[in-house]
């Protein structure tokens, strides 16, 4: 087999488009639809909810950079790291470039999940608690399920979408009271986040089933890379630096582990269970950044914290049980 062969998202070899060969059929209905099988779920649905817990520390993970770097410099640094990580597996691994016709989508998802979220959502947090910005995190499973609706023309079943609202609902609710239920000068980048982030997922999630998600979200980061370079250059002499343990730690973790790491398992188990499931599973996503936040930031949690897990939990479930009936028109 030629060594640029690349594995597909289940994990099993194949020559497809990323890697130069003959085209290889898509997962079935990855946009929302059922996946191959039953263990193909379970692992899909593991997949995507590693990439949850990696996502939930994204949040407390920028505070603590913010600590060392200014937000243009650490937006700019954590795009650096995490293109110089992924060149470097995509060189070992000798992947070819993809076609040519893939390349817009990797734009979205360059622009969404690599350099929009990380810029908007790190310039709300200078005003902004952690607490208060998980709102976004609320919103952005219904919204991406929406944006893979529309991209793709998958249908949810009636109880999918009310699971799914009622999800997002309980989790708004609970954070804008959590948060003092006051708006933050901040709201305006936190709202224009969600939208560019559930692009960038469902942009991904698509191109996920013709090559693998490490794939996906490595060539993204190749597209950023000279943007990275000239932002890093641009803002590092005009910022304050001051290194601390926890600033380092919050870059090294936005780069390794929420934008490469993240999005690899992510995209990969978007292409198994459908963005419209993977994407409800980030409702607990909210939650988890509230204990992060309690224990590594010293941020007040409510008592009403685990009646909003429960009822968030239940909403997942249904989504889970009910996201396999969706079909493209």
């Amino acid at each position: 087999m030629n060594t640029e062969d690349s594995a597909t998202p289940s994990g099993t070899i194949a020559v497809g488009p990323a890697a130069g060969g003959p085209a290889r059929a898509p997962v079935p209905d990855a946009a929302g639809g059922a996946p191959g099988s039953r263990s193909a779920g379970r692992s899909g649905t593991l997949l995507a909810g590693l990439g949850v817990v990696a996502f939930s520390l994204t949040f407390p993970s920028t505070a603590w950079g913010l600590e060392s770097f200014g937000p243009w410099s650490l937006v700019a640094l954590r795009s650096l790291l995490a293109a110089v990580i992924a060149g470097s597996v995509l060189l070992v691994t000798r992947v070819r470039v993809p076609e040519r016709r893939h390349w817009a989508g990797l734009a979205v998802v360059a622009g969404g999940v690599v350099v929009g979220f990380p810029l908007l959502t790190t310039l709300a947090l200078q005003t902004s608690t952690t607490s208060h910005a998980a709102v976004v995190v609320g919103l952005l499973p219904l919204t991406t399920a929406v944006f893979a609706s529309v991209r793709t023309g998958a249908r949810q079943s009636r109880t999918f979408w009310i699971a799914a609202v009622a999800g997002a609902g309980v989790v708004i609710v609970f954070t804008v009271l959590q948060s003092g239920g006051a708006l933050s000068a901040g709201d305006l980048c936190l709202f224009g986040a969600l939208l560019v982030c559930a692009a960038g997922y469902t942009e991904g999630g698509r191109l996920a089933k013709v090559m693998p998600g490490w794939q996906v979200i490595g060539w993204a980061l190749i597209l950023t890379l000279p943007l990275a370079v000239a932002g890093t250059a641009l803002a590092l002499p005009y910022e304050p630096v001051r290194l601390t343990a926890h600033g380092v730690t919050g870059l090294v973790w936005v780069a390794a582990c929420s934008t490469f790491f993240g999005l690899y398992v992510w995209y990969r188990g978007m292409a198994e269970i459908g963005v419209a499931r993977a994407s409800q599973l980030q409702l607990a996503q909210p939650l988890l950044t509230l204990v992060w936040s309690y224990f590594l930031l010293g941020e007040g949690v409510s008592a009403a914290a685990p009646v909003a897990a429960v009822a968030v939990l239940l909403c997942i479930a249904a989504t889970q049980r009910t996201g396999g009936a969706g079909r493209g028109r």
